[in-house]
């Protein structure tokens, strides 16, 4: 049986990156790709939903398969150092990476604006993290500075390195179908996400012959430059993870949705976190609720009648572990029933008796 040893290991060849033969490596990638239809019945979409749940790469995020590009690349080029704007997974991720080579790791992040499951691996894996009084837009634009005028390696998505890690997700998808889904749903913050796997699935396109996916992004309804053509200056949404008012890759978003005849909308906080909680109760799978931004869209596409998905092959991403995030969890539904230490008001409580 073949071991997993990464998306370098497995997909260096396709990748154009330095120091393949020496990847900074976690074993990321080859997360599963899990059939919904519990949950398509529950949103109501018509189609054969599919689930690829990054949440189960080394630091719970879909991040890993970029940083390992992004570092493998960085050490490859003799660099010591990275540096990152983050609102919380780019932050772990690249901390995680840089231990992994001997590299030393700052971060920047929003001051309060992160959850603390993504701030606390940033801080186990020892990273320098620097709390700004500014956005992850100011963030980024402090880092791209620094990064120009110190000895140390960017390591946004704005590093091509990061895109051609994450390109691979939309390699594993088409290989777990057999074929190219028809629609791909995802969230949409700083935009490197959806540019990465435009970038996967033209290139099997290109290889193969194959068809080519349309994408449906979601942005959080206060967070969404690009649905509403403007740079918002001051994002809000509890969906922090996508609480991006100016996205690093607009312009390939934007090219991405129009070559694959997509779709882009703004969701609410409440339409992201009622699609977050049907995944978790109908399937088993808990992802961050920024995750939830792309089955949020979906539903509302179809409600809409801008899209119809009758009879079709969905994949959608979802980003995060729910663990990155466990306080919305707990602040959007917290049900713990409490009984005296006796088995008997256990048993009244389980056939409905009250306690």
């Amino acid at each position: 049986m073949a071991v997993w040893r990464g998306v370098i290991a497995r997909y260096g060849d396709r990748m154009a990156i330095r120091g393949t033969d020496r990847p900074v490596t976690l074993n990321e990638g080859g997360t599963p790709l899990i059939p919904a239809p519990r949950l398509a019945r529950a949103l109501g979409l018509g189609c054969e939903l599919h689930l690829k749940y990054e949440g189960l790469n080394p630091t719970g995020s879909f991040k890993d398969r970029g940083m390992t590009a992004a570092v493998t690349d960085a050490l490859a080029g003799g660099a010591r150092a990275v540096i990152c704007a983050s609102t919380g997974n780019t932050a772990a991720s690249a901390a995680a990476y840089a231990a992994r080579a001997g590299m030393e790791c700052v971060v920047l992040v929003p001051d309060g604006k992160i959850a603390m499951g993504k701030l606390a691996g940033a801080v186990a894996y020892g990273a320098r993290v620097v709390a700004i009084d500014g956005s992850f837009d100011r963030a980024l634009e402090m880092v791209r500075e620094a990064s120009d005028r110190a000895p140390v390696v960017l390591v946004n998505s704005l590093n091509e390195a990061r895109i051609e890690g994450q390109k691979t997700a939309a390699w594993e998808i088409v290989e777990a179908l057999g074929a190219v889904p028809d629609w791909l749903a995802l969230p949409v913050g700083n935009a490197g996400n959806i540019t990465a796997y435009w970038r996967g699935f033209r290139e099997h396109h290109e290889a193969t012959g194959q068809g080519l996916p349309r994408i449906l992004g979601a942005q959080a309804q206060g967070a969404a430059p690009i649905v509403f053509g403007r740079r918002v200056e001051h994002p809000e949404t509890r969906a922090t993870a996508i609480r991006i008012g100016n996205p690093a890759r607009w312009s390939q978003a934007l090219e991405a949705l129009e070559q694959s005849r997509g779709e882009i909308l703004a969701v609410t906080d409440d339409e992201i976190f009622d699609a977050y909680r049907l995944a978790a109760a109908t399937e088993g799978v808990f992802c961050e609720p920024s995750s939830a931004a792309g089955l949020a869209g979906l539903r509302k596409a179809v409600r809409l009648g801008r899209i119809d998905l009758e009879g079709r092959t969905v994949a959608a991403v979802l980003t995060g572990h729910g663990l990155k995030d466990p306080s919305s969890a707990l602040d959007c539904d917290l049900r713990i029933e409490k009984v005296p230490a006796e088995t008997e008001a256990l048993l009244d409580l389980m056939q409905g008796a009250p306690a």
